[in-house]
């Protein structure tokens, strides 16, 4: 990954046209080829940004000024950076992400799940654990009742990241003619009401797991119904 803070200006031409007057910024050039430009707030959400496959092209005017022009080769739209000065310019080399990994609880619900599939709804049946895909494995993909495709992750406790994850997921199985459509399942014992309300923004159903329930124990205190 390559870091760079620059005073620039920013101008995206594409289906819509972005103006980011010059000012202090972070540019992250990622392994991937995508490049995104970052101020000082907002989280982990970009000023704007250009998903690979891209590249740049990188000019200088007679009067000194640089340019990097990044140009997404499928769409032809186009990022181009005027840069004024350059503050601080590293590479890194970050490796393979590992991705997350769960811990025994949650590890122990992903297996209790498998077996005890029709929790999620009558008729639905397991495709496979641990489905992996390029940025890491779906917990449990899945088939429901009408055969469609289903992806579930699961948490202790979900929470936006969780809803997150999940959505990349998606986004990745939904381009595999074999599995799509494919919906998704948010499992958990815990809902954040954040995550609900993006979870139902996105169209992912969220599912409370009784975790005692799936391991066949007796409730301490019975019910009637």
């Amino acid at each position: 990954m390559r870091l760079v803070i620059a005073r620039c200006s920013v101008d995206y031409v594409g289906r819509l046209t972005a103006h980011l007057p010059m000012a202090p910024r972070l540019i992250l050039l990622k392994a991937d080829g995508s490049v995104s430009i970052h101020s000082d707030d907002r989280a982990y959400k970009p000023l704007n940004w250009m998903n690979p496959p891209c590249k740049i092209r990188e000019e200088r005017s007679g009067d000194g000024e640089l340019t990097w022009s990044v140009i997404h080769e499928k769409t032809g739209e186009k990022l181009v950076l005027t840069i004024e000065e350059i503050l601080h310019d590293s590479t890194h080399e970050l490796g393979i992400e590992p991705g997350l990994r769960k811990d025994g609880v949650e590890a122990h619900l992903q297996e209790l799940l498998a077996e005890h599939i029709t929790t999620l709804g009558e008729g639905w049946t397991l495709i496979r654990r641990e489905y992996m895909t390029a940025i890491g494995p779906v917990d449990l993909l899945c088939r429901d009742h009408l055969g469609g495709t289903v992806a579930v992750e699961i948490k202790r406790r979900a929470d936006i990241d969780g809803v997150e994850q999940l959505t990349r997921y998606l986004e990745l199985l939904n381009r595999d003619p074999l599995l799509a459509p494919v919906k998704g399942v948010l499992a958990a014992q815990e809902f954040r009401p954040q995550a609900r309300v993006l979870a139902a923004d996105r169209g992912i159903e969220c599912v409370t797991l009784d975790y005692d329930a799936l391991r066949g124990i007796e409730p301490e205190h019975p019910t009637l119904f």
